[in-house]
């Protein structure tokens, strides 16, 4: 995020698209809510009409895969007005006339037509965003979760720059990590293109100092993302492959593709604290501590870092990550001793610019939000103040891309999925909970009624959803919740998983699946 969690509630205008905030992240939602009950102006985007659109001044309905084209319709409609922040713009951004001339090309009328939102929305909503006196994006994996995903946050860059909602309080763009630490996992280097602080690995200066640091020899290749590691065990290209915390069975597109990639593994360990479907194919599982077993840091998703304390010692064989990955190493013969998290932590703020300022005593109370450059600087609340750290802001032109795959004759209904207020992720945790499991202990599909009577499907009747992927037989949930021609699908049952039916079509820069839009069919089941 770009900025803090507590200045949402003193926006004047919030813009939440592809966010199911009250179920994803529900105390971001209460800053929401408390804004809007001091006059912001609420506008949501989203294929459901989710818990957070009744409080909506606004509330628009998109065709999957459109954010784009929408997007663009209101900057049109922005600069066409002359509502943007022209000394902004002058002043702090480039690449601006290649921008205009994109956006020029989607007109209210034109972005209508391919989002399926009115004109007059799309100009309602552009004329809150840009006449906020400060104005914050929220979004999360409805908008990166596509083939156009690095394309969608651009647009949102975008739109935060023509307005100059940026570097401000309560302004911004604001992703909400979809898991616990995520944002911490991120910092310290888990993505196969950067080590520790998003330092580039193919960068030659980089590569030398941490290898001084390390003491070892570093490639300069960029490694494989999740998905292209699949790929990779079942050319050949990937021997052996280690899981931490991870359930790809149940979490990743095409699980049908997933399990003949892990069947293929020469060699298959599994890092995790409960038995899951992806444990049943492994080789090896060790046992891990649970977040109440250890001691560490957390970096949320205002990039605050905290400080976190083990509340019992782990039960069991269960041993801390970093003690199961260092005794790996000095197996593989690369040599580790730390003593604690605390030591590992300080290493990694020796070599990294933005944790440089962050020690374990400075992290007493609330934390802090990084970069932190120095062991006297209060934390950074907001990014961007006075310049951006590429310098200029770069405007980028966008133009509108379909999704990879689209509703035709033979699979004529869109297919998203996402989660439900009741379980996390896959359901590892919260499916051993007896309370919630009896508050929703299986995977429903939602569909419009018309929908729902053309196809003669009754409310709790059991039906297939097919993809060109595979079949699964789930209960039908008749609700005009969904858009018509749509069915929503959460993602945490491993018996009746989504992602047997999800495309694994990426994106080509971050290489993520297209999880939101994929085509389906339906028949009841027999």
């Amino acid at each position: 995020m770009t900025n803090s969690f507590d200045e949402i509630e003193d926006a004047d205008c919030i813009f939440i698209i592809g966010s199911n905030t009250s179920v994803g992240h529900p105390l971001i939602a209460t800053r929401v809510y408390r804004a809007k009950a001091k006059g912001a102006k609420l506008i949501v985007v989203d294929p459901r009409e989710i818990q957070m659109a009744r409080f909506a001044d606004i509330y628009a309905r998109q065709t999957l895969g459109t954010d784009v084209a929408l997007l663009n319709g209101m900057m049109n409609v922005i600069y066409r007005n002359g509502w943007h922040d022209k000394k902004f713009v002058e002043e702090r951004t480039e690449n601006f006339d290649a921008f205009v001339e994109m956006i020029e090309k989607f007109p209210p009328e034109r972005a209508s037509e391919i989002s399926g939102i009115s004109v007059d929305d799309i100009v309602k909503m552009a004329e809150y965003y840009a006449k906020a006196k400060a104005a914050s994006i929220i979004y999360c994996m409805g908008i990166t979760q596509h083939t156009t995903g690095v394309d969608n946050v651009k647009t949102l860059a975008n739109l935060s720059m023509l307005c100059g909602h940026i570097g401000r309080p309560s302004t911004g763009v604001n992703p909400l990590r979809g898991q616990n630490n995520v944002q911490g996992a991120c910092d310290m280097g888990g993505l196969p293109n950067v080590y520790p602080g998003y330092q580039a690995v193919n960068v030659p200066d980089i590569q030398a100092k941490f290898e001084k640091a390390w003491n070892a020899t570093l490639s300069p290749k960029v490694g494989l993302t999740i998905m292209e590691m699949m790929d990779g065990l079942l050319d050949g290209r990937v021997k052996g492959l280690v899981i931490m915390g991870e359930n790809p069975m149940v979490s990743d597109p095409d699980i049908h593709h997933v399990k003949h990639a892990l069947e293929a593994a020469e060699f298959l360990m599994v890092i995790d604290i409960f038995p899951t479907p992806t444990t049943e194919l492994a080789h090896l599982v060790l046992p891990a501590a649970s977040f109440a077993e250890k001691d560490g840091t957390f970096s949320n998703s205002e990039r605050r870092v905290q400080r976190v304390r083990k509340a019992i010692e782990p039960v069991g064989e269960a041993r801390y990550d970093w003690q199961i990955i260092q005794d790996i190493s000095n197996r593989l013969g690369y040599p580790m001793n730390f003593q604690s998290a605390e030591e590992i932590f300080n290493e990694m703020a020796s070599v990294t610019p933005a944790y440089a300022g962050i020690s374990y005593p400075r992290l007493e109370g609330d934390g802090l939000a990084w970069p932190c450059p120095t062991p006297d600087h209060p934390g950074t609340p907001y990014l961007h103040k006075d310049k951006f750290s590429r310098g200029l802001g770069l405007f980028s032109a966008i133009d509108y891309r379909a999704p990879a795959e689209v509703p035709d004759d033979e699979y004529p209904f869109w297919l998203t999925t996402g989660r439900a207020y009741v379980h996390y992720h896959t359901g590892t945790m919260t499916r051993r909970s007896a309370h919630l499991e009896k508050e929703m202990p299986e995977a429903i599909v939602e569909l419009h009624p018309d929908d729902a009577e053309e196809l003669q499907i009754a409310e709790g009747e059991r039906i297939e959803v097919s993809s060109r992927r595979g079949t699964i037989t789930i209960r039908a949930m008749v609700t005009d919740r969904i858009g018509k021609g749509v069915v929503f699908i959460p993602f945490h049952f491993a018996e009746t998983a989504a992602n047997v039916l999800t495309n694994a079509a990426l994106d080509p820069i971050a290489k993520i699946p297209e999880y939101k839009v994929c085509a389906v069919k339906l028949a009841k089941a027999a």
